[in-house]
């Protein structure tokens, strides 16, 4: 196999992630219909969106990949667990693709630009929007080399040691919600909502949220610096990714730990690298002063 070819084991589980968790969804609006969803349902759902969304944005995203505040070794480690309880890949490889990702935006190698490979008109427009979103994943997830574009975690053996072994904390992901549902109610079926809600419907909502950034922010919304890609700012999307939809400003300053640099540009995730910072958890907190935001702003 060539570094230019996708596994077919990670096209393969790749496949399961995307489709089962959308059929679950579909299967939880049937049998739900006109039917009340009890709240431990819909805490542990939120719990664990937070929780893994969080092991996206602030440990895929911006910890691990861009490095834009640095923490103690097991706190890494654990943004790497619970990340990959989203269910988007093994950490090495998410950080490979996403650098590859910021080396070519918008360009010839990236590997889920909305802009490239498509012919125009409605037709290109779509698939270029379908490829960005979930496309990609069935064809460049996981062809970049992690070698050259994560070195520092493929060198870490215990960040390896994580990424191997991403399918034990994918099933982790699912049987704590379903855990969390039987210790709350006492009983199978309570154990079952946790398992669905918390777990499968919980990873489609975070896949599509994640994907939007992909797709949605690289082709609608706002831009205000001068920037060579497509990206923009969505922020209807911003509290639902935590702060990662205000994209524009991100590929405009990637080592940003402060993707919303308005004051009214919801940030979630910044906020807990902020905690995190007060707690003596994080130093070395990257952050764009007014002044370099204003050199950078289109004329």
């Amino acid at each position: 196999m060539t570094q230019n070819e996708m596994p077919r084991l990670d096209q393969i589980v790749n496949l399961f992630a995307v489709v089962i968790p959308f059929i679950a969804t579909i299967a939880a609006i049937v049998l739900f219909w006109n039917q009340i969803v009890t709240a431990a349902d819909l805490v542990i759902m939120v719990v664990m969106y937070l929780v893994t969304a969080l092991g996206i944005t602030v440990g895929f995203h911006r910890l691990l990949t861009h490095r834009s505040f640095q923490t103690f070794k097991p706190i890494e480690y654990f943004f790497a667990i619970i990340g990959s309880m989203a269910v988007q890949g093994p950490v090495n490889t998410w950080v490979a693709d996403h650098r590859k990702h910021h080396a070519f935006t918008d360009q010839e190698g990236d590997p889920h630009s909305p802009h490239v490979g498509h012919d125009g008109g409605v037709k290109g427009v779509l698939s270029g929007l379908f490829h960005a979103h979930v496309g990609w994943t069935f064809t460049e997830h996981g062809k970049a080399d992690q070698q050259k574009y994560a070195r520092d975690l493929y060198e870490d053996r215990g960040m390896r040691f994580i990424s191997d072994w991403f399918v034990l904390w994918v099933i982790l992901g699912l049987l704590i919600p379903a855990l969390a549902g039987y210790v709350v109610t006492g009983t199978l079926a309570g154990a079952a909502g946790g398992f669905l809600w918390g777990g499968l419907v919980r990873v489609f909502f975070l896949h599509h949220i994640t994907w939007s950034i992909n797709s949605v922010c690289h082709f609608l919304g706002s831009r205000r610096f001068d920037v060579e890609d497509e990206s923009t700012n969505v922020f209807w999307l911003a509290l639902p990714s935590l702060g990662e939809a205000w994209h524009h400003n991100h590929h405009a300053f990637p080592r940003s730990a402060q993707h919303g640099l308005k004051k009214w540009e919801i940030d979630i995730s910044a906020g807990v690298i902020a905690v995190m910072e007060k707690l003596g958890l994080a130093k070395k907190v990257v952050r764009i002063s007014p002044e370099r935001q204003e050199e950078k702003l289109a004329k």
